[in-house]
């Protein structure tokens, strides 16, 4: 076999580049829509709009937010797979999409494991454990003690069936042996509507979406999912400590694109995440809402990603969660 000189290896590397330059500089060529799977006034939308503001300002296109809520994000899901994969269409990836609905629903029109490229995580939000203040308990233990002297007589209302405050609550049901009738919604905020009207009693969803409430009153948080208890929240204990130490979950969203948007264009497309998360705009916005950005690469992402469905695919089958 020939051996190729340094000579015309760099050779071959200068022919070579410019192409590549070529579809990096190429992109973005249009506005960018970036799909997230639940109605507005949600976790999702928070992270989604706080990053899209700032990637707009780095790469000269808008990227808009387009909320598809319903349907456990499964329509917006198999829309994004279909999609053009050129880099010009995102969806933001959460645990239901990509750890749950490969487990609880039968013929799903994607898979989330060859249908998609995972292309950066964009932040970790630890979750809250909150109820109406009519409900006759001050804290944690006194909740769960309520619950169960009245089975299936609370309802607990969440973004949707799968949705990561589904699981959270499925997941303290299982632990406490508490019963209480979900009711799924079609995103955050319409949940949050019936439960600040007290026509439902509980719910858990990231910190963004809850805070603004409890600090007003509106809702009594009782617990936390987080390992160790929040320093924006100390007076609020996490499940862990309240006598069940295996207890943590956590929401988190990243972004992923169709199979077969070009390698480079994920690369770029991850690099500016990263760039957009370590703004100040993004930082203090984070920061402000207890959310922990990433912004590392597809392959760490993609490993975070496979971690969780071997988590959750668990979960789902010892507490036999299945779509409503």
């Amino acid at each position: 076999m020939n051996r190729i000189s340094r000579r015309d290896w760099l050779a071959a590397s200068m022919l070579a580049a410019p192409a590549l330059v070529r579809a990096q500089a190429g992109w973005p060529r249009q506005s960018i829509r970036f799909v997230v799977p639940f109605a507005p006034g949600g976790t999702s939308e928070i992270v989604a709009r706080t990053v899209a503001n700032e990637l707009t300002r780095q790469l000269g296109q808008t990227v808009f937010v387009d909320n598809k809520g319903g349907g456990a994000g499964v329509p917006a899901m198999t829309e994004v797979a279909k999609a053009a994969p050129d880099g010009h269409t995102l969806i933001m990836g959460h645990v239901g999409s990509l750890a749950v609905h490969p487990y609880i629903f039968n013929n799903l029109a994607y898979d989330v494991n060859r249908d998609f490229l995972p292309v950066t995580m964009l932040a970790r939000v630890p979750n809250m454990f909150v109820i109406h203040p009519d409900v006759p308990a001050k804290d944690f233990r006194s909740f769960v003690d309520h619950v169960r002297k009245n089975p299936g007589k609370l309802d607990y209302g969440t973004a949707g069936n799968a949705s990561a405050g589904h699981l959270a609550m499925e997941y303290l049901k299982m632990v406490t042996g508490m019963f209480m009738t979900h009711i799924p919604y079609r995103g955050t905020g319409p949940m949050l509507t019936d439960l600040l009207a007290g026509r439902t009693q509980a719910t858990s969803a990231g910190l963004p979406a809850l805070i603004p409430h409890v600090k007003s009153g509106k809702l009594r948080a009782i617990a936390v999912g987080t390992a160790r208890r929040l320093p924006m929240l100390p007076d609020v204990p996490t499940v862990a400590e309240m006598g069940y130490p295996e207890f943590e979950t956590s929401q988190w969203y990243g972004i992923l694109v169709p199979a077969g948007t070009p390698r480079d264009i994920v690369k770029r497309l991850q690099e500016e995440s990263m760039k957009a998360l370590k703004s100040n705009s993004v930082t203090e916005r984070f920061t402000s809402d207890g959310a922990f950005g990433g912004g590392g690469p597809p392959e760490e992402f993609a490993a975070f990603i496979a971690g969780q469905q071997k988590t959750w695919s668990a979960i789902i089958k010892r507490a036999a969660i299945k779509p409503d």
